[in-house]
């Protein structure tokens, strides 16, 4: 691939929130089961993270898991499980290299006992990395999140530091129109971007295009825009 220079009007987004959508029908439209859609997936997160370490992006957040998931069928639970543990496993030294730095959200309890010493060993190892902060949700629900905030702080900044960055440039692939329960109040002044290729399909050229985008549009935050305010 040939490299990319964005060609932007204002400034790249620090908080890119992803939901990876589309490998079942990626898979289904090859003939093969969810299960390889969802390896070619993997592969896709692994140039997210790359591309958004080369744009410049600060915190890219990526829904790996809903709490909802559980409900689908056991084998593809246990096959992104084990997706799960392969990347936590395989992926650490390239993220040292890159300077990416791991920090899983989500509930842990139901999570398979053997990935919590590997989650726990990925967020120690990669402590340090300043270029890039990789949040996967895992077993993660925006309401849930919401009430265990709510139950603990006294202030709205620590109901926001509880729950993480505002989300500046969140994007949906495969077409879909809706958040999914994710990141909810992260999410208040987003810049909403739903693109219609799959997850599989998606690379830094695709990155790249939706900063662009994101970089043309006025984010006002209940103000006014700046010609009706001068």
């Amino acid at each position: 691939m040939k490299a990319r220079t964005l060609q932007l009007a204002h400034a790249v987004p620090r908080h890119v929130a992803i939901i990876m959508d589309g490998n079942g029908r990626w898979a289904q439209q090859r003939g093969l089961i969810r299960q390889e859609g969802h390896r070619a997936g993997a592969k896709a997160v692994r140039r997210a993270v790359q591309a958004s370490c080369k744009y410049g992006v600060a915190t890219l957040t990526l829904y790996a898991f809903s709490s909802d998931n559980w409900k689908r069928p056991q084998p593809e639970v246990e096959a992104l499980m084990l997706l799960f543990r392969h990347f936590l496993i395989t992926e650490i030294e390239e993220c040292l290299r890159e300077g990416v730095r791991i920090r899983v959200i989500g509930r842990r309890d139901r999570l398979p006992r053997t990935l919590i010493p590997l989650i726990e060993k990925a967020e120690m190892e990669t402590a340090g990395c300043t270029r890039l902060l990789l949040r996967l949700a895992v077993d993660y629900s925006s309401r849930d999140a919401i009430v265990q905030a709510a139950a603990t702080a006294r202030t709205r900044e620590e109901f926001s530091a509880a729950l993480g960055p505002d989300v500046d440039l969140l994007i949906r692939t495969a077409g879909e129109q809706r958040l999914s329960d994710y990141l909810l109040w992260e999410c208040a002044y987003a810049e909403l971007m739903f693109v219609e290729e799959l997850w599989p399909e998606f690379d830094e050229a695709s990155l790249g295009a939706a900063i662009e985008v994101y970089s043309r549009r006025e984010r006002r935050f209940g103000g006014l825009a700046a010609k009706q305010s001068a």
